[in-house]
């Protein structure tokens, strides 16, 4: 009666432990990963990502390795530089499994021993450069640590593909002074761009100062050779014209005498009245003598166009209206004044 009654349960728990063992020695590994084998407690082999088989009781999962590049925080720690000042330094570190048996076989707690070396490379690089070099050379530091972490990793079968340095923080006293020293290094560039800017305005200045000088003297020179160029001219025809009345007198023309005597008498009067420095004139000559002036200038003029136009001579003095001299003659006799025609008398 017991052995009919526990056959099918025992069939069906048969079934349970084949169908359960079967499942165990099926193995999926996803993409990303790598599974270790092992055999009675030792590494075989490394199943892949896909689909795998294993032999029920005799072979388990070791360990499953995440192969995708992973990245770890670097704590933050103090460092004393060459030229002992303490900061404080932060980071990451980025790496990738490449061989899962060694990861998970020669070294113990993988994470944590990236973390320690990479803090220990980090203290040794660090402390090795001057805060100056550790503020402004960040690319070589991660480039110095890269190559140092990534030779020490290599033997686990890992793979460090960069380091970074988070943050370097100097005390605060020390944050001060490089302030101070920032701003003053910016008031010295400063003060020497506004020198620079005042040296090109003075040169500029200066030049335009010598161009002006320059244009000014050669305008004066082409004044002075157009003044000279005019005097000249005038020279001439004052040479010109002193040549015709000495003609004049040389021919025995009374009248070209009385008329250069009239004229530069006439001239004399028109300078004193120009005077800036004369206000009241008192010549001691009377008016009619002006006027008689005036008239013989009028007179001689007449007589010269009436010569010119009849082509005649008249020796002598022109005999004026009525064959008597001239206005100007009679009148400085009677009045007792000396005549600026000269001592000509009546013409016959």
């Amino acid at each position: 009666m017991f052995y009919f009654s526990g056959g099918p349960i025992f069939g069906l728990m048969l079934i349970a432990f084949i169908a359960t063992v079967a499942w165990s020695s099926i193995k999926m590994v996803p993409q990303g990963y790598d599974y270790t084998v092992e055999r009675f407690g030792k590494y075989t082999r490394t199943l892949p990502p896909g689909l795998h088989f294993l032999f029920p009781v005799v072979e388990r999962v070791g360990a499953r390795m995440n192969k995708k590049e992973q990245v770890l925080d670097i704590p933050s720690q103090d460092i004393i530089t060459r030229d002992n000042a303490m900061v404080g330094v932060d980071g990451v570190t980025f790496y990738q499994i490449l061989n899962a048996a060694r990861a998970a076989y020669e070294v113990e707690a993988l994470e944590r021993s990236i973390i320690n070396l990479t803090m220990t490379n980090i203290r040794t690089v660090m402390g090795s450069m001057d805060l100056d070099e550790l503020l402004s050379n960040r690319d070589i530091i991660n480039a110095k640590l890269l190559k140092v972490v990534d030779s020490a990793t290599e033997a686990w079968g890992v793979k460090v593909t960069r380091i970074e340095i988070k943050d370097i923080a100097p005390p605060h006293d020390l944050v001060d002074s490089m302030g101070r020293q920032m701003k003053a290094e910016r008031d010295k560039r400063a003060q020497i761009l506004e020198a620079e800017g005042l040296r090109q305005a003075a040169i500029l200045k200066a030049e335009g100062e010598k161009q002006a000088v320059v244009l000014d003297a050669e305008g004066r020179r082409e004044a002075a050779f157009k003044d000279a160029e005019a005097r000249e001219r005038q020279a001439k025809a004052e040479a010109e014209a002193t040549r015709m009345v000495s003609d004049a007198i040389a021919t025995g023309n009374i009248q070209a005498i009385n008329y250069f005597v009239a004229n530069n008498y006439v001239k004399a009067l028109e300078s004193l009245a120009k005077a800036p420095n004369q206000k009241v004139i008192l010549m001691p000559l009377e008016a009619a003598s002006v006027i008689g002036s005036i008239a013989g200038l009028a007179e001689i003029t007449g007589d010269a166009f009436n010569r010119n136009k009849s082509g005649g001579h008249v020796e002598g003095g022109s005999t004026g209206r009525g064959g008597r001299s001239s206005v100007p003659h009679q009148e400085h006799a009677a009045r007792g004044t000396p005549n600026p025609f000269g001592s000509g008398g009546q013409q016959g």
